[in-house]
């Protein structure tokens, strides 16, 4: 029996690509998936960004609302402040008109005294022994004149009758001549020396108030030597002293003056006295000005505030600070025109203050100036000017 040989299996060559070709038709599968995804992803997308373009727009923005103030240009009137004091108009050193030695002083300072009342006393021993000594000169100079009018009478009467000479009567007459005229003098010196005792008394010769007391009890002043000082408190001024560039602006100036201690209280003052010449140290001149109606609230010494307010000739409006900007080409405002919209102008400044700026120039008289908020304005915004805060 032939023997069957069978041949050796050999793999098929379509058996061996068939897991190859599986891997790669699932690769391009995943790859198709993919590529499949993002075409619908961009559909979308585009199919999003065509149906907002044609269809639906965004709302306009609402007009942006700002805080404005009208511009109104008016004439400045400038005022300047001074520190001023409290003084009386009339102060004056009182003294004895007759020297002695202080034996009491009967005020003491900062006290109110009214017209003849006593403020010091001297020793009135020797002024009452020369008032003692007046009245008998007095006495003596009567009795010699009662003498030499009788001896006159006598003379008389014997030359009527021719038993006296002439030259008796004359000398009768000189007699009673000089006895009358002794009397007079007599009676002088009585009134000069009752005078001098009064004179011991010093009084206040107004109402006012006690400043110095430069004598003290027992000591021995002269005639006329500084023994107190009054102040008049009938009439009281502020002196103030002004600089030499405010000197002729001052006598045209309407003053009032508030005292530190009241500053809600204001009093009107006038120009009464301005100083000629300035002060060598310095360099200001020295201005009284009159408190016409002053009060008990004034006092003496006290410190005060003298304003001095005057037209410049200067016509300008007032704006605040917050109202201008500078963005490198000079300083401007936003003018509100009619269709809503801020435009730059260029102004004109004149001086600033504290809070405020005064213009010249750039902006007409009525227009409306936006006062807040300037940095974040531009001219294409659309704003709703309101002249007040709204909250």
């Amino acid at each position: 029996m032939v023997p069957v040989v069978t041949p050796a299996t050999s793999p098929d060559p379509g058996s061996r690509r068939a897991p190859a070709l599986g891997a790669a038709h699932r690769a391009a599968r995943r790859a198709g998936l993919r590529a499949a995804g993002l075409l619908a992803v961009l559909s979308l997308a585009l199919a999003g960004c065509d149906s907002g373009n044609g269809k639906t727009e965004a709302p306009p923005a609402p007009p942006r609302p700002v805080l404005v103030a009208p511009v109104h240009y008016e004439e400045v009137v400038e005022t300047r402040t001074f520190a001023a004091t409290i003084k009386p108009r009339i102060e004056s050193d009182l003294g004895f008109r007759v020297g002695g030695k202080v034996a009491e002083r009967l005020v003491q300072v900062g006290d109110r005294v009214t017209k003849g009342q006593p403020l010091l006393r001297l020793d009135t021993t020797d002024l009452a022994l020369q008032v003692d000594q007046a009245e008998a000169e007095v006495k003596a100079a009567e009795t010699s004149q009662m003498q030499a009018v009788a001896e006159e009478a006598r003379a008389i009467e014997l030359q009527k009758k021719g038993w006296a000479a002439a030259a008796t009567l004359d000398k009768a007459r000189a007699a009673a001549d000089e006895a009358r005229g002794r009397l007079r003098r007599a009676r002088r010196s009585l009134d000069l020396a009752q005078n001098s005792l009064e004179y011991a008394t010093l009084e206040a010769d107004a109402d006012g108030a006690i400043t110095a007391t430069p004598v003290e009890p027992g000591q021995v002043v002269a005639a006329g030597q500084a023994a107190v000082r009054l102040a008049r408190t009938a009439e009281v001024e502020a002196l103030v002293a002004l600089p030499e560039t405010f000197v002729e602006r001052a006598r045209g100036a309407r003053a009032s003056l508030t005292l530190w201690s009241l500053p809600d209280r204001r009093y009107e003052v006038t120009l009464r006295e301005l100083a000629p010449a300035a002060d060598p140290a310095t360099r200001t001149y020295a201005a009284r000005y009159t408190i016409p109606h002053a009060d008990d609230a004034v006092r003496l010494g006290m410190s005060a505030t003298l304003a001095l307010t005057a037209p410049n000739g200067i016509r300008a409006a007032r704006l605040p600070l917050t109202a201008m900007f500078d963005h490198g080409d000079g300083p401007r405002v936003w003018v509100i025109d009619r269709d809503g919209h801020p435009v730059a102008r260029p102004i004109t400044i004149a001086r600033y203050e504290d809070d405020d700026v005064l213009i010249t120039g750039g902006v007409d008289e009525g227009q409306k100036v936006v006062t807040l908020g300037v940095e974040k304005l531009d001219p294409g915004l659309t704003v709703r000017p309101t002249e007040t805060l709204a909250f």
